[in-house]
């Protein structure tokens, strides 16, 4: 695929604002496509979860249909703009935002839309943009931009081999996620059945405390509580807290490819995610894990608001460590197992309590100290091993299936660049 057609965007597409709406008419009506939607989609979602309240004859004048591109118009940072999302159907009754443009296709059998959704959301597609983004207060995509920006594309016929390939790709990331969430959600209803409703399984196999499990009160939980557990300083279930290292004096950022991880990275879903991350070398890597001493079995820990999101190391870490605002937090194993630590620190009841006690000017965040006097449910060792016995399988899943959809994302935007210039090629 060495040869590439020169095409000003303005002669492939008719650009056309979007909708200005009020209040008043969102939340019902017909479906609508916002800019939360197009932001965070590289296509259209089958079924748009937005509502608004349009004529007949908006609907005609801001129609969607196959092929159309919906791209984001205005943002306060370059990061946000031109964002493109592209409709691989018809909607009918839809209209989109008057935040978004819609490129409507002149013509067919130039574009294919299955692989313009990727190109416009390439890293050379996104230098374009910012080489070209008119900042006033806030960054703006118009008609002006529009008419001097220009695309590079291959013939149809090896647009479509390259699009339906990272369509698959992204198929396969998007089922990825699902099955995550599915996971994430069946480990929160664990955890909430075991340890908030107290119907762990008896040693009958029943729920414990549905089946008449004998419950006690505890002044220090201020509940009843099943007989024989404690409520004490989640100083008695950590064995140790470590940080990362800030560059400051001790290293340079940006420099060899071992990742950098922040509380950016650290997501409410438990996965530890690896884009935007900044990198350092070998050497500030060991220097940086000298103290922070990750091992496989730690807690990831956000020390900064929004409190809760963690990461359950499930591998010992080869190319990733981590900052000062991260905590890795080890278990006590004579008290609790690390999947019942990590579930807890992510639980409602904590994040309520330990955003109460966070502190700071700039960014609220909670200290060592007070995340270890802060109190816990302490249950028997063999309810909690039975716990993780059933967790943990569900935990290394999700971390399995992370790892492949952060190569897959890896793998499209290597492919689409090396497929452009020929460099790879797709066989039949």
């Amino acid at each position: 695929m060495s040869k590439l057609f020169k095409y000003a965007f303005s002669d492939l597409y008719d650009i056309s604002s979007g909708i200005s709406s009020t209040k008043d008419q969102a939340g019902h009506g017909t479906p609508f496509a916002s800019f939360r939607t197009v932001f965070n989609n590289i296509f259209l979602p089958d079924k748009l979860p937005d509502l608004m309240e349009v004529s007949e004859k908006e609907q005609e004048i801001y129609s969607i249909k196959k092929g159309d591109i919906l791209i984001t118009r205005t943002s306060e940072t370059v990061d946000e703009l031109a964002m493109s999302c592209v409709a691989l159907k018809d909607y009918p009754q839809a209209t989109y935002s008057g935040f978004v443009k819609r490129l409507r296709p002149k013509t067919e059998g130039i574009v294919y839309d299955r692989f313009i959704a990727f190109y416009l959301r390439s890293s050379y597609f996104r230098k374009v943009i910012e080489c070209n983004t008119i900042m006033t207060l806030r960054a703006s995509f118009n008609e002006d931009m529009f008419s001097f920006l220009n695309l590079y594309l291959p013939d149809y016929e090896t647009q479509k081999k390259v699009g339906d390939l990272l369509y698959h790709i992204e198929w396969r990331r998007e089922y990825n996620a699902r099955v995550n969430d599915n996971l994430a959600q069946q480990l929160r209803l664990l955890y909430d059945y075991w340890f908030t409703q107290f119907d762990f399984p008896d040693e009958n196999g029943k729920p414990f405390r549905s089946s008449g499990g004998q419950m006690v009160w505890n002044d220090d939980a201020k509940k009843v509580v099943p007989i024989g557990w404690n409520c004490a300083k989640m100083s008695n279930a950590i064995e140790g807290i470590r940080t990362g290292l800030n560059p400051r004096d001790n290293f340079k950022l940006g420099d060899g490819t071992i990742r950098y991880i922040t509380v950016k990275n650290l997501r409410s879903d438990g996965v530890l995610d690896f884009s935007g991350c900044d990198t350092i070398d070998e050497i500030a890597r060991v220097i940086v894990h000298r103290r922070s001493d990750v091992r496989t079995g730690d807690i990831l820990f956000a020390s900064i608001a929004p409190l809760g999101r963690c990461h359950l190391v499930q591998e010992p870490p080869q190319d990733w460590d981590i900052n000062e605002s991260v905590f890795s937090i080890r278990c006590n194993k004579a008290t609790v197992t690390p999947e019942y630590l990590y579930m807890h620190l992510q639980s409602e009841a904590f994040v309520k309590e330990s955003t109460a006690y966070s502190t700071g000017s700039v960014f609220k965040g909670i200290r060592i100290n007070t995340l270890l006097d802060s109190r816990m449910l302490l249950p028997s060792m063999q309810v909690v091993k039975k716990f993780s016995q059933q967790a943990k399988p569900l935990l290394f899943l999700q971390y399995k299936l992370n790892k492949e959809t952060q190569a897959l994302a890896q793998l499209r935007d290597w492919l689409l660049p090396m497929l452009m210039n020929g460099q790879a090629t797709i066989s039949d």
